[in-house]
């Protein structure tokens, strides 16, 4: 096979693959929040079965669950999640043995697609604990981050494999500063680059409190906003509300933390939300203010527009009493926003290189 047609199939699957993956982050979402994580208590079938129909025709699978009766709608649920997890995960093998077996020069490395394989790999196993340990808040919240990766490591192949040539992009792509020297544009490229990287570091914590909050069931622990229980600092807990371990074989289903925990956790998260909110603010109007970084302008303004979009859901969320669309649609914002910043980080990543070549 030649490299071109390499290239055009993998560019074909890293789309199938966001659009995929990122299906199956929002099935996720939908999964948790409707309490269908242990529609079927075991993995990777369905009371022994591959599917709710098998199961609900075999009562003596679902006598070996006694204190998990089958529900078909919630066993839907989440076997549709599985199907298209696993969908997913073949496309990703597809795509890994592709990068391993294009010829030099390569669109995308060996290592990339081995990074992606592992990830998937990984997340199957989160998957599977997931279920095995009774919805362990440290294994769901980890469920959802290896899930967010994937969809980056995705994305970042899809916008790379945008660029000519796979990866290279031709000088004139990227217009060169009036009035400013070249050295200082290629120094503001460079700080607008890293300053981008740590949006999406900065993101990444906002991640682990949102599934944090999820998982530990301490959405509705502020029924209010801007204040929480009519209070701006009611009573917490913090010390026993960000406990990783607390040993085995503990039902999580519906939580176990008390009120104060569970408000010190969505304080933590609305505290995180406002941090990602200035930081930003600030980063993208210093790309959008630099007429050297004119290039990567519209992708700034994508990621005003997504930010935007995902407090609104945020906030509309609270006052409608968490709808299930719009608490679902939440997690859809935040992968909508890391897709955005990931969009100009790679625009400046390739800003960055030009100027300092």
């Amino acid at each position: 096979m030649s490299q071109m047609p390499i290239e055009r199939w993998m560019r074909g699957l890293a789309l199938a693959g966001v659009l995929l993956c990122f299906g199956v982050i929002v099935l996720g979402a939908y999964v948790r929040l409707t309490d269908a994580g242990l529609g079927c208590p075991d993995w990777p079938g369905c009371y022994g079965h591959i599917s709710p129909v098998g199961a609900a025709d075999s009562p003596a699978s679902q006598a070996q669950f006694p204190g998990r009766p089958l529900h078909e709608g919630k066993a839907w649920h989440e076997m549709i999640h599985r199907y298209a997890a696993g969908t997913l995960g073949c496309v990703i093998i597809v795509i890994a043995a592709l990068a391993i077996a294009a010829r030099r020069p390569k669109a995308v490395g060996a290592g990339f697609g081995l990074l992606l394989f592992a990830t998937v790999i990984v997340q199957a196993v989160l998957g599977m604990f997931t279920v095995t340990l009774l919805l362990k808040p440290l294994i769901v919240t980890l469920h959802l981050m290896f899930g967010m990766t994937t969809l980056a490591l995705l994305w970042w192949l899809w916008l790379k494999l945008q660029q000519p040539g796979g990866g290279s992009v031709h000088l004139q792509t990227v217009p060169r500063p009036g009035g400013a020297s070249w050295a200082g544009a290629a120094a503001e490229a460079r700080i607008a680059y890293w300053l981008a990287v740590f949006c999406v570091v900065l993101l990444a914590a906002q991640f682990f409190l949102g599934a944090w909050t999820s998982a530990n069931y301490a959405a509705f622990a502020c029924p209010d906003f801007p204040t929480c229980q009519g209070a701006w600092w009611p009573h917490t807990d913090f010390r026993h509300a960000f406990v990783l371990w607390r040993g085995l074989w503990i039902d999580y289903d519906g939580g176990v933390l008390s009120n104060a925990a569970r408000v010190a956790i969505q304080l933590a998260h609305r505290l995180g939300a406002l941090t990602v909110t200035l930081t930003f603010a600030g980063v993208t109007y210093f790309v959008i203010g630099r007429r050297s970084l004119a290039g990567a302008r519209a992708r700034a303004y994508l990621v005003l527009g997504a930010l935007g979009l995902q407090l609104a859901i945020g906030v509309s969320m609270v006052l409608n009493t968490f709808p299930l669309w719009l608490t679902v649609a939440h997690t859809a914002g935040a992968a909508l926003l890391l897709m955005a910043i990931l969009a100009l980080t790679a625009r400046l990543h390739t800003m960055r290189a030009l100027r300092a070549a």
